[in-house]
């Protein structure tokens, strides 16, 4: 079978298909994907209905891609009689459009006759995008829904709301449809498998003495002996190494210095220093003192460890010998064991009692019949999502054809793009070509092959507190006041208006007048810098200088040494100061005779040295300006642009609006508060006449005047053009005066 023929059009630079009929549009999945502008785009960051893309996404992964895109459209296609009717993108959906061929389209009309009549609109014959937004909130508020997911105000009696609180609390919240917190089937399943757990856990320790060494309290009695028992050993294993040699008995102490470090400083009970210290001074086979003669900062956990542990196992002692100390960790071994191997840590906070009732057979039941409840209401639930997506799709599928497969709202410039999210005022611009940014950094690093000047602008709404950043495109105007910092109002496609102050910006050529002007811009910042560093420099050169002198003056003056400072004339800068103003003025003077030497041609010269100084400069911006793309904006923000997206002169410039008064405005030309005006007429008048009097010196309008007015004629020699004057008026064949005729012999001398 031949290829569905489509209808093309060309926009920047490359062919786009147009949807003319419903037909064009079912017979997506026909088109070459080759020919698509974009295969996949984002969920968010969109100016288009979320919800809308959410129903399109069918893998839920926050992206659309093609087959996504087809299959919406073809199961669009199954349920409408006239395809046509998605042309004309209506937010209202009559029910006799739908197809009722398919059971499924059956099921649809059935639900959306339903919704009607519980919105009291059983009457209408069709259905809107509000009537089921209304319609899905309500139901999606019902404490069955649908969705799997039970919140603990559905329970119907106290017993079964606690459980449910139970598995909230330990086992974490899944969101309901409607927003609230709640748990699913998969939550309840593993908070009774850990009750399990840990009951059975605690029922290997019942009855069992050897791991209950103090009944209830030999939790509590482990965890003093285990605050306390590295220290312990520490202090019996010096303790034997003491008995051992005696030469050790110092250094096992700490030395003398340690001590002198920590007295320098502020003691705290708990100072590292003296906690690191061993428990009591160390004697060979010493017991270990519980009260008196112990290191401070270990005072507290080793009375919590006689009290809790000894005194109930060994009686009221006052020191502990080391057998004994093995003795005690030999009897807490076993429920060191038995803790280590503790199962359903996540329930342990409901208690031993709680957890064993809900053990018991039968404490699930009431919560897998609420379970079965919400299951009753899945078909529901499945069938208004159908109403829901249809009603959806009928409206906006056709747009976001437009707006994927081709950019024909973005190119055709009658609607905004989806990807334009508002607009930015600011410097007396909007810029239209504002694209929403979730990662500026990441964003960022691809954005500049786009080849346009992007500013990355902060938005913040104050009064709800709302941020997002923006990547904005200036395709007008110049860029001399764009900088990080400025600030500006953005408005979004709602119309609610945001602060918004630049934070990034991407340097490229705005426009080619710009890059005629920018080199001469570039010198005169280059020329105000360094006349501001040389003026700052002799700044503090004099300031220095005349501190120095004072200080001079005044210490000579102290000392009774002051002389007057000699007046030196040097020669020789005089002379270096002539030869500078010599050699300035030759190369003026043969600049100046070289332009005036082009005559009538020096406006060509003047334009021709204009073009050699921007020429580099409009080339390139010229380049680039060709090579400017929004693609690689779309593709750093998560789309994958298919085509070159080109954003040429004339479409850039439509773009980003400059500042102009309104048709039929008038304008009071009169500033008050005008600097004073320059005379430009007089300085014309003065350059014509300084060019006319080069073009006389050099004897360019000798031709034009009459003999008594010629520069020859005035200056004589000193005129540039006398030279050449004398040798047009000379004949070649003219003879010498050497060679001119003797008179005869017997002529009379001439008179």
């Amino acid at each position: 079978m031949a290829p569905r023929p489509f209808h093309f059009f060309r926009a920047g630079g490359f062919d786009q298909v147009r949807f003319d009929t419903g037909a064009d549009l079912l017979a997506l999945g026909e088109l070459d994907q080759k020919l698509w502008v974009a295969l996949a785009c984002p969920t968010k960051g969109l100016a288009f209905d979320a919800r809308t893309l959410e129903l399109i996404d069918s893998d839920k992964d926050g992206r659309i891609r093609a087959p996504e895109l087809i299959a919406a459209v073809k199961w669009v296609g199954g349920l409408l009689k006239n395809p046509d009717d998605l042309l004309k993108g209506s937010a209202e959906l009559s029910l006799s459009a739908i197809s009722v061929a398919s059971d499924e389209g059956k099921k649809i009309v059935a639900a959306a006759k339903t919704v009607l009549g519980g919105l009291g609109k059983g009457a209408a014959g069709s259905i809107s995008v509000g009537d089921m937004a209304e319609a899905t909130k309500a139901f999606d508020a019902l404490s069955f829904n649908g969705d799997g997911v039970l919140p603990p105000g559905s329970a119907k009696d106290d017993a079964s709301k606690q459980v449910l609180d139970e598995v909230l609390a330990t086992q974490g919240a899944v969101k309901d449809r409607s927003g609230k917190d709640g748990v699913d089937g998969d939550k309840v399943t593993a908070f009774f498998k850990e009750v399990a757990a840990h009951v059975g856990w605690l029922a290997k320790a019942e009855g069992n003495a050897s791991l209950l060494v103090l009944q209830q309290d030999t939790a509590a009695a482990f965890d003093a002996l285990k605050a306390v028992r590295a220290k312990i050993d520490d202090y019996f294993a010096r303790c034997r190494l003491a008995a051992f040699d005696e030469r050790a008995l110092q250094a096992l102490n700490r030395e003398e210095k340690e001590y002198l470090a920590v007295a320098a400083k502020d003691l705290t009970i708990t100072a590292d220093e003296v906690a690191s210290f061993p428990l009591a001074r160390i004697e060979a086979n010493k017991p270990l003192p519980l009260a008196e003669n112990v290191n401070p900062a270990w005072a507290g956990p080793l009375a919590t460890f006689a009290a809790k542990v000894v005194k109930p196992l060994l009686g009221d002692k006052k020191a502990l010998a080391e057998a004994d100390w093995l003795s005690l960790r030999a009897r807490f071994e076993p429920f060191e064991g038995w803790h280590k191997d503790k199962a359903g840590t996540s329930v342990e906070k409901l208690g031993a009692e709680r957890l064993k009732a809900l053990a018991a057979e039968g404490a699930r039941k009431p919560v897998d019949a609420l379970f079965e409840l919400e299951k009753a209401e899945a078909a529901t639930a499945a069938a208004l999502i159908s109403v829901e997506k249809l009603v959806r799709l009928h409206r906006d599928l056709f747009r976001l054809a437009n707006n994927f497969v081709s950019f024909k709202d973005f190119y055709e410039r009658k609607e905004k793009a989806i990807f334009q999210v508002g607009t930015l005022f600011l410097d007396q611009r909007a810029c239209e070509l504002c694209i929403r940014v979730e990662d500026a950094g990441k964003h960022g690093t691809m954005a500049p092959l786009s080849r346009a000047y992007l500013a990355y602008v902060d938005c913040v709404r104050p009064a709800t507190g709302e941020k997002m950043t923006v990547a904005c495109a200036f395709t007008a105007g110049d860029s001399d006041n764009l900088m990080v910092g400025r600030n500006g109002l953005f408005y979004d496609r709602d119309g609610k208006d945001w602060d918004a102050t630049i934070t990034k910006i991407v340097d490229n050529p705005i426009s080619i007048r710009q890059a005629f002007w920018a080199p001469y811009k570039k010198v005169i910042r280059f020329i105000e810098e360094q006349v501001a560093k040389r003026a700052q420099a002799a700044d503090s050169d004099a300031s220095e200088k005349l501190t120095g002198k004072v200080t001079a003056v005044g210490t000579a003056t102290e000392t009774g040494s002051f002389k007057p400072p000699e007046k030196k004339f040097d020669v020789g800068v005089v002379a270096a100061l002539g030869v500078a103003v010599g050699g300035i003025t030759a190369a003026l003077g043969a600049l100046l005779q070289a332009f005036f030497g082009l005559g009538f041609w020096m406006p060509l010269g003047v334009v021709g040295l204009m073009l050699l100084i921007s020429g580099p400069s409009m080339l390139i911006a010229w380049l680039k300006l060709r090579q400017r793309n929004i693609g690689p904006l779309l593709d750093a923000n998560g789309w994958a642009v298919n085509a070159n997206a080109r954003l040429n002169v004339p479409l850039g410039g439509s773009l980003t609006r400059t500042a102009a008064l309104p048709a039929g405005s008038r304008l009071d030309t009169v500033d008050p508060f005008a600097e004073k005006q320059r005379p430009w007429g007089w300085y014309t008048v003065f350059a014509v006449v300084l060019v006319l009097g080069g073009l006389w010196f050099f004897g360019k309008l000798d031709k034009y005047l009459p003999p008594a007015a010629r520069s020859v004629s005035v200056l004589g020699n000193l005129s540039p053009a006398a030279p050449n004057v004398e040798k047009a008026e000379a004949p070649k064949d003219a003879p010498k005066p050497a060679d001119a005729p003797k008179p005869a012999e017997g002529d009379a001398p001439a008179k």
